[in-house]
């Protein structure tokens, strides 16, 4: 005896389908016909567009450049006198110990390299175009350190994130919105190279 049940099958089901901003775009999309001939361009306009977007946020690095073989001490005065502004006095008793330029700015000199910033995407944690990032490759990064990563063959520096599904994101460190984060998804080609331990600057 067949059961004289009515069964419904197509239409659309609640919750069905990509969810809203997900994808290669993070927004909504629409079906479009297209001449077969002109699929290929638009995917590789669609491409170049993705890569644009994508270096806009990076504010890539450039001169990298390693430790000097050898890297000789340097004891340099460090005053205790706290100041606003001026010259500290020279006397000794001022002098609270003496400092290695060295020891303070590298921590593994066979795991470390220099980078220099352009861009202005981390400004708001004190690192300007020009200024010299030291970066460490032996330090495991862990979340919310200032880390190297190589996207999609460039390099940038940004604050490591991760999102609530436990892929990766990158940070800027700019409060004016210039910059938006650079989300990792399927198909990019993602590496931390280092943490970014120390930086230093020139002004004359």
């Amino acid at each position: 005896m067949k059961n004289n049940i009515l069964k419904i099958n197509g239409g659309k089901r609640e919750g069905s389908g990509r969810k809203l901003g997900t994808g290669k775009f993070s927004e909504p999309t629409i079906v479009s016909r297209l001449p077969i001939s002109q699929v290929p361009m638009i995917k590789d306009f669609l491409a170049a567009y993705q890569r644009k977007k994508l270096l806009e946020s990076m504010d890539t690095v450039a001169d990298f450049k390693m430790p000097a073989i050898d890297l000789t001490s340097i004891a340099l005065p460090l005053f205790s006198s706290k100041v606003p502004a001026g010259f500290p006095s020279p006397a000794e008793e001022h002098i609270e110990k003496r400092l290695d330029p060295n020891d303070f700015l590298i921590d593994q000199k066979d795991a470390t390299f220099f980078v220099t910033i352009q861009g202005y995407s981390m400004i708001d944690v004190g690192l300007m175009p020009n200024d010299v990032a030291v970066i460490d490759r032996s330090k495991i990064a862990t979340i919310g350190d200032i880390v190297l990563a190589l996207v999609d063959g460039e390099y940038t520096i940004k604050i490591l994130n991760r999102k609530k599904d436990g892929t990766p994101r990158l940070l800027p460190a700019n409060n004016t919105g210039a910059f938006a984060p650079i989300e990792i998804k399927d198909g990019m080609t993602f590496e931390v190279w280092g943490v970014v331990i120390s930086s230093f600057r020139r002004f004359k």
